[in-house]
């Protein structure tokens, strides 16, 4: 797959990329409430906040959550949707469709495909510690072995990574070892060779984001 270049000559950079710097409202003019008879809390310094408005805020908050959380998070990723890539063939936002992919093509449950579709949600935002950074996000809605999985698969690529690294440190790119014996180590290690370090190829076709969408709305609705 290509990546597609914005048209709009308004809202591009001239390498194609879309941008907007347009303000979202006036001054003065504030953002719409999720349900109409939702009330604003009428302060505009939280530390004047009292017992009273948190607990409006918090009524609120709820709701709100269970309708947007998992859309937000879909937004995030789909911010990098037209985004050039540094030279794979393919960018973060389809590397990351194609590892859902072929999660279920695979047949897995939607838990380890909603956390193939996410692993490198931050890859580009918190590259030195993308893993964190997801398992941290999923961290109250998917089991433990899917936990470990994200915040090791980093670690687990390095055997992959020939010629990667100035210094081949033998304990450094095999630090997966340590692992070894850990009830999780080998899901890992076949999510990294099998559904990671392949999905950079064009010539996949993927599923589009609105196909996990119900997959994601699902696993972030599970109690905290």
């Amino acid at each position: 797959m290509s990546i597609k270049k914005n048209s709009n000559p308004d809202n591009t950079t001239t390498e194609g990329y879309k941008t907007d710097h347009s303000p979202q409202r006036k001054s003065g003019e504030r953002d719409p409430l999720l349900r109409p008879e939702w009330r604003y809390i009428e302060k505009f310094n939280m530390d004047d906040f009292r017992a009273e408005d948190w607990s409006l805020m918090n009524r609120q908050r709820s709701e709100y959550l269970r309708e947007q959380q998992s859309r937000q998070v879909l937004e995030l990723l789909k911010a990098s949707k037209d985004a050039p890539t540094f030279g794979y063939a393919i960018n973060n936002y389809e590397h990351c469709l194609q590892t859902a992919t072929l999660l279920h093509k695979d047949g897995y449950d939607e838990e380890d495909i909603v956390a193939g579709l996410l692993h490198d949600i931050g890859f580009i935002v918190c590259p030195e510690n993308h893993g964190q950074f997801v398992a941290d996000l999923l961290r109250p809605y998917i089991s433990e072995r899917n936990i470990w999985m994200l915040e090791h698969h980093e670690i687990f690529q390095r055997i992959h990574l020939h010629g990667y690294y100035e210094k081949a440190e033998p304990a450094f790119i095999n630090e997966r070892e340590r692992w070894r014996d850990h009830p999780y180590f080998e899901w890992t290690a076949e999510f990294v060779e099998k559904y990671d370090i392949i999905a950079i190829n064009p010539n996949i076709e993927c599923l589009s984001v609105d196909f996990f969408e119900p997959m994601v709305q699902r696993v972030f609705s599970r109690t905290r």
